[in-house]
């Protein structure tokens, strides 16, 4: 499998979506959590009919949305990765990146949300359950908002509030900017806390062969369970090259933060590492996959907005300027 190959296989459609409030509304400082917890809420009020039922016994679950989306499992005639009980949700939400806490009616506020694949056809239910969101409302006092606008990534109308249309889309195609330079500088910005275990352990200093090892595994389900297509890579190689990559300058800081499961009933603590990377090596055989994880984001907790980073090349721009 070419880079060409890998960047055409993997469809992505990434939105902006804004919404107003329309009441006082109180989020924490990380609202990513808050955002996909209630999301999934609302969406399952949307799509579910049988809401006494759980997913893994309802007779409709082969054909809903909520399970497609928020409880996916391998299929049984999956031939790959069919010991898993549960498989990455095709879909991030990068929540707003301020630390303020309080708005108020009439406040604006901007997030994306990226979808893989399969999910891409969902997008309509996605949307009717933001809108249904707002009514709900969301945070710990749920406030309601409006949801004014969903754009996507060239700027194109996707939804209009005020008049509560959709328009269709495109998925984003990244060889139309990827630029495959023979770099041997690659600046890693990890902008969100990033979890990433390795051996057992969360790691608090990514070597660039972790980075790809998660990556690899992140990468290849998205494509096989939600593609259709497998990451046809020599793994092994792949692995072996990128440990010839070293860290060059490291300035990371580890954060902590927590999260309340209403499904669990417990507050979790969720840290991650925030900050640069610098590595040096050969990086033309990763950019495809590195490329690729700036949408899926990497490690745990993805759906959150949890592992966002952006690749910047020695000078300082984005491999993709």
């Amino acid at each position: 499998m070419t880079q060409e190959d890998i960047l055409k296989s993997f469809t992505i459609s990434k939105f902006l979506i804004k919404i107003i409030a329309e009441d006082n509304l109180s989020l924490p400082a990380y609202k990513g959590s808050t955002f996909r917890g209630a999301f999934g809420i609302a969406f399952k009020k949307v799509c579910c009919i049988q809401r006494q039922v759980t997913c893994d016994t309802c007779i409709l679950k082969e054909k809903c949305a909520y399970s497609f989306i928020f409880e996916s499992s391998p299929q049984k005639n999956a031939e790959n990765l069919s010991n898993l009980d549960e498989i990455p949700r095709p879909f991030v939400i990068e929540p707003p990146l301020t630390t303020k806490k309080e708005f108020f009616p009439g406040d604006e506020l901007e997030f994306s949300f990226i979808l893989f694949g399969k999910a891409i056809e969902y997008l309509p239910y996605m949307i009717y359950a933001f809108s249904q969101l707002g009514k709900i409302g969301i945070g710990k006092n749920r406030g309601k908002f409006k949801l004014k606008q969903i754009t996507d990534e060239n700027g194109a109308i996707v939804y209009d509030g005020a008049t509560e249309t959709i328009n269709k889309t495109d998925t984003t195609t990244l060889l139309d900017f990827i630029r495959f330079a023979g770099i041997n500088t690659l600046h890693l910005s990890f902008i969100t806390p990033t979890r990433i275990k390795y051996e057992g352990h969360y790691i608090d200093k990514p070597e660039f062969h972790i980075i790809m090892r998660t990556l690899l595994r992140r990468i290849s389900s998205l494509m096989y369970f939600y593609c259709g297509k497998q990451l046809e890579l020599d793994y092994k190689n792949l692995i072996s090259l990128s440990r010839n990559s070293i860290i060059k300058k490291s300035n990371l800081n580890w954060v902590d933060w927590e999260r309340y499961s209403s499904r669990q009933d417990i507050r979790m603590k969720l840290g991650g590492f925030v900050g640069d990377v610098v590595y040096e090596g050969d990086f033309k055989p990763f950019l495809p996959l590195l490329t690729l994880g700036e949408y899926t984001h990497i490690g745990k907790n993805c759906t959150f907005g949890l592992g966002k980073y952006k690749i910047k090349t020695g000078k300082g721009k984005n491999v993709s300027e």
